[in-house]
């Protein structure tokens, strides 16, 4: 009863005989805020998981609301090894998706950057390295917002300028460390402004339940995920 993995690609193999312990972490967007319908996009694949004809792979959802990589970076081990199957194991997969709170502007729309750009990619770069130690790694990258709704909490500006600036420090990251990268934020631009707008909520920085039955689709149909199955 074994789990072969193949780490050095940007595709995942898995020959799997029993279920795959699966984790993901990172910030509002996994733990699924704005969606009261299916509780975000990591909720509907766990109940996806769970149907009878799948492998009943296991995920826990490791979301917190607000936090930034290096929250991410300092919960991350401590979060999964009390986690029933996990206590004693390591988990098979880890799936990352945070970056977007980092890149918000503090009280004004050009004001100081809440993780210097610096400061994120060493965050990054880190988060990556100590991930890839305990396993294979996958990465879901953020959306963009509705600028027009900012700020959010009124003091936190975002802008898909440093958005992109952000998503692409970390997509190079990954590049780099060979880590495959879902670019959300490149898939939801492409559709367009009214397309982007009807997927998030009133707030302008979460997804909805549109939006988040958005991102489980295009992770369904990533092929690091299908391999899953």
């Amino acid at each position: 009863m074994t789990t072969s993995r193949t780490s050095q690609a940007a595709s995942i193999t898995f020959k799997v005989t029993v279920p795959l312990k699966v984790i993901a972490i990172g910030d509002s967007i996994i733990y699924g805020y704005g969606d009261t319908l299916g509780g975000g996009w990591v909720e509907r694949l766990r109940r996806q998981w769970m149907s009878p004809n799948s492998r009943g792979n296991i995920l826990y959802n490791l979301g917190v609301r607000g936090d930034r990589t290096k929250n991410v970076l300092h919960r991350l081990e401590h979060e999964y090894s009390v986690r029933g199957e996990l206590r004693h194991n390591y988990p098979d997969l880890i799936i990352l998706s945070v970056g977007v709170n980092d890149s918000a502007r503090l009280g004004r729309p050009k004001g100081k950057l809440f993780t210097v750009e610096c400061e994120f990619q060493k965050d990054i770069e880190t988060l990556l390295e100590v991930a890839q130690r305990l396993t294979q790694v996958v990465f879901v990258g953020m959306v963009p917002v509705d600028e027009a709704k900012m700020p959010f909490l009124d003091c936190l500006y975002y802008n898909h300028a440093d958005q992109y600036r952000y998503k692409e420090i970390t997509r190079q990251a990954c590049q780099q460390r060979h880590v495959p990268y879902l670019d959300l934020f490149e898939n939801w631009q492409n559709q367009g402004k009214d397309w982007i707008t009807n997927r998030l909520s009133p707030d302008g920085l979460h997804p909805n339940i549109e939006g988040y039955q958005a991102i489980l689709e295009a992770v369904s149909n990533w092929k690091p995920i299908q391999e899953l199955r």
